[in-house]
């Protein structure tokens, strides 16, 4: 697993939703605030974003948008003011309409249509990686020509499969779903130009330890070991990877190891034993001592407290 990848997996809880709504006319939706991420992708039409807090954004054809912390907005037609926002109808039941209201006037062919794809993903915010953490409250990656290719090849899949019934799309709308959420934060991280994230897997230095690092967390990693891995000298690992990550290499792999470890107590039913061996402690007592100390709970508890999330994520 890579850096970006863990970091996507240790925080994704359950499978995605989504669904495709169409709009005409006059309408206004608040989407509450959501314990996870959210993302809209418009497929005909335009309308306008309004995030709670922030300034107002017009989506045109192409464009996707991410909201990874799950803030609340409004979707609108227009530059809606505050009374209309205010007024706003609920999500859920304008999306079981497909439009603002439950007697929708006829359209007509010149009258503006929307087509938009929307959808959620659980998120476990917990245990959140600082790459994650560094995201903005909304990501917005408008359709150019030639930018982003996987992100756009993912959405026209999408697209396909969603437009009507067709054999094992139970198993492929999910699993494009899950592409969608890793090709919308790579482009945004390619486009990033402040996050400390894109710096730290931009460094040659920083990149080849952490990759190594996720490679094999249960390793007996050394601060020399890692230095000798990346080629550099010790001090120099150090200065580089703490400026750029934010913590010294050994402080950043315990910390690693034990979100990995709370993973695996969420996701799986593996014994402690065989989990403590997975991410490098000893015995089940040193990992238990460990991780009681970081979550301030027992693994036991901790994993008695998310039988619910394995189970959701079955669905």
């Amino acid at each position: 697993m890579d850096v970006v990848s863990d970091a996507i997996s240790a925080v994704r809880v359950g499978r995605p939703s989504s669904n495709r709504v169409r709009a005409s006319g006059s309408w206004c939706t608040r989407l509450a605030p959501y314990d996870g991420a959210g993302f809209h992708i418009v497929l005909e039409g335009s309308c306008w974003l309004l995030p709670d807090g922030g300034a107002p954004v017009v989506l045109g054809v192409g464009d996707a948008v991410l909201l990874p912390h799950g803030a609340g907005h409004v979707l609108a037609d227009s530059a809606a003011d505050a009374e209309t926002v205010a007024r706003a109808a609920s999500f859920d039941d304008w999306s079981g309409l497909g439009y603002p209201s439950s007697e929708p006037t006829p359209t007509t062919a010149d009258e503006p249509r929307l087509h938009v794809l929307c959808g959620k993903y659980r998120l476990d915010h917990s245990r959140v990686h600082p790459l994650m953490a560094e995201l903005p409250q909304l990501v917005h990656l408008p359709h150019r020509v030639g930018r982003h290719p996987e992100l756009r090849a993912a959405i026209d899949l999408l697209g396909g499969e969603l437009g009507g019934p067709r054999p094992g799309a139970g198993i492929a709308v999910p699993s494009l779903l899950d592409l969608l959420l890793v090709y919308m934060i790579r482009a945004w991280m390619s486009e990033s130009t402040a996050g400390a994230w894109s710096a730290a897997l931009g460094d040659p230095v920083v990149a080849s330890a952490l990759r190594a690092l996720h490679a094999d967390p249960a390793a007996p990693w050394s601060n020399d070991r890692l230095a000798t891995e990346a080629g550099v000298s010790r001090p120099t690992l150090a200065r580089r990877f703490t400026a750029l990550v934010g913590r010294p290499p050994m402080a950043y792999l315990t910390w690693w190891r034990l979100t990995r470890a709370a993973t695996l107590l969420r996701d799986t039913t593996d014994p402690l034993a065989a989990i403590a061996a997975r991410v490098g402690y000893g015995t089940p007592y040193a990992l238990s001592h460990a991780f009681s100390r970081e979550f301030g709970t027992t693994p036991g508890r901790y994993r008695e407290g998310h039988q619910g999330d394995r189970a959701r994520g079955a669905v």
